[in-house]
């Protein structure tokens, strides 16, 4: 409960984080080489923690691939949610 909560409130970067302090086994299972954590970590950290919890040892099947996806789905919507919210800014100038 204490990690979704954290997760939610202060973001994935720090979940991640707080994750890998609490459970750093579980993170040298998932992943081979310390670069791939560190990518996701930078650039799709909701992918890297759903990656994470559904393949505690590196596999993903069956339904697995349905979490990733939401996780994926997670980053892109993080990273393009920004742009629509400036036009609701006082004197941002709105091109069409």
């Amino acid at each position: 409960m204490c990690f979704f909560l954290s997760v939610i409130l202060l973001g994935p970067r720090f979940g991640i984080l707080l994750w890998w302090l609490v459970e750093p086994g579980r993170w040298d299972r998932a992943f081979d080489s310390f670069i791939w954590p560190v990518l996701g970590f930078i650039f799709l950290p909701w992918t890297t923690l759903m990656f994470v919890a559904v393949a505690p040892f590196g596999n993903v099947e069956g339904w697995d691939w349905a979490w990733l996806a939401v996780g994926l789905l997670g980053d892109f919507l993080a990273l393009s949610g920004g742009f629509a919210g400036r036009r609701q800014v006082p004197g941002y100038p709105v091109t069409y």
